[in-house]
């Protein structure tokens, strides 16, 4: 895809299509952010790692949660955005008939088998979860539980590392953040405990 005002108008319908399939659908985090602010953070990290030459991968960035969470058909992504497109969100979307650690498990296993431009999507993908995880956790994952995504994030990135440097970066930065909120979390309840007797 060419970098012309018709293609960013691809973008725009894409970004439009998404705003209204994830509606009602919100992060996991406490502030309870709409979905498409994910979407759109995750498109924007493989758009700054491509410096916008690859259109095709930023219109998959902001779908690329369709099929999975939305069951948007493959054949409609493809109708609507191209064969390209839908191939790309069809290589990053987990098999949801399977369990949540079958899965997990999956995509440390299958990693380094994606395309150059799937793991880009990956990877901006986790870097985005690991930047939520920072700043707006799940009110309900316990300390324990954020340190093992964080870990499984790592996993997963070891064999999508080196398609881009700029990710690469984006996403260490997000793993330390992810990992000093929790730290940072630990000492403020240590600073406010009593001293002991």
């Amino acid at each position: 895809m060419g970098n012309g005002m018709k293609d960013w108008v691809q973008v725009l319908r894409a970004a439009d299509a998404v705003a209204r399939w994830h509606v009602h659908q919100r992060r996991k985090g406490a502030a309870a952010e709409p979905y498409i602010n994910h979407l759109i953070e995750v498109a924007m990290l493989v758009a700054d790692a491509t410096a916008g030459a690859d259109l095709d991968l930023v219109i998959a960035a902001l779908l690329h949660d369709a099929i999975e969470d939305q069951e948007v058909p493959r054949d409609e992504i493809a109708g609507a955005f191209g064969e390209d497109v839908a191939g790309l969100v069809d290589e990053v979307t987990d098999d949801k008939s399977l369990d949540k650690a079958e899965r997990k498990r999956l995509q440390v296993a299958h990693a380094a088998t994606k395309s150059a431009r799937a793991k880009m999507l990956k990877l901006a993908d986790k870097t985005s979860n690991l930047r939520a995880i920072a700043l707006s956790p799940p009110p309900d994952w316990t300390v324990k539980r954020r340190l093992e995504y964080v870990a499984w994030a790592r996993e997963v990135a070891t064999n999508l590392r080196g398609v881009s440097e700029d990710l690469d970066r984006a996403f260490d930065e997000a793993a330390a953040a992810a990992e000093n909120s929790i730290r940072v979390a630990r000492g403020t309840m240590v600073a406010f405990l009593p001293p002991p007797a």
